[in-house]
């Protein structure tokens, strides 16, 4: 069962439009469905909430410390609540999908996100669940940073949108841990 979900992001309103924020966007989208607020928690260098699936209560994070060092605010809350990396939902923008295209996956690399390199090194386990949110990928290795920090055209959020309001049809079964019907769902 998945007991915390983070979205990856870089905080501040300078970067809150840019298609590296998805993550931001998917936990913030989430708790608004949920009508529950994120507050300001220094112990978790984050924001946090909760939101509730029937009876069984998931939090909800934000860290606040910039993509490149995500993992720090995520060790630290994970320590707290004695939640293992197993039972956590990394959701995170993905330059090797394409627009709108939004898909689960246990373990793996970094694929060059740093947001990820950070939480490997940082959990020391590559062994948590990722929601993917496909933005795709510039065409050229030396346009990405420029790409990953604009903010995406209308059509392409719209896709992004589509894409993450699929994803939330099926974050009970995540939650719950019915990884493989998730995945059939948002896969097919």
């Amino acid at each position: 069962m998945i007991k915390l979900i983070v979205g990856l992001g870089n905080p501040g309103k300078d970067y809150q439009e840019h298609r590296h924020n998805a993550g931001f966007w998917f936990v913030e989208s989430l708790a608004s469905i949920k009508d529950s607020k994120f507050t300001s928690q220094s112990k978790f260098l984050g924001e946090t909430t909760s939101v509730a699936f029937g009876s069984t209560k998931v939090f909800l994070l934000k860290p606040q410390t910039f993509m490149n060092n995500s993992g720090g605010s995520i060790k630290s809350f994970l320590s707290y609540y004695d939640i293992s990396p197993e039972e956590t939902l990394v959701v995170h923008d993905e330059l090797d999908l394409p627009i709108g295209a939004v898909k689960i996956k246990l373990a793996g690399g970094h694929g060059g996100h740093n947001g990820l390199r950070d939480t490997i090194k940082a959990l020391n386990s590559k062994d948590f669940y990722r929601l993917r949110i496909g933005i795709a990928h510039p065409g050229s290795k030396d346009d990405v940073v420029d790409y990953v920090l604009n903010a995406p055209g209308k059509s392409e959020l719209s896709s992004i949108e589509q894409g993450m309001s699929n994803a939330m049809s099926i974050i009970d079964l995540l939650v719950n841990g019915n990884f493989e019907d998730a995945m059939k769902a948002l896969h097919t």
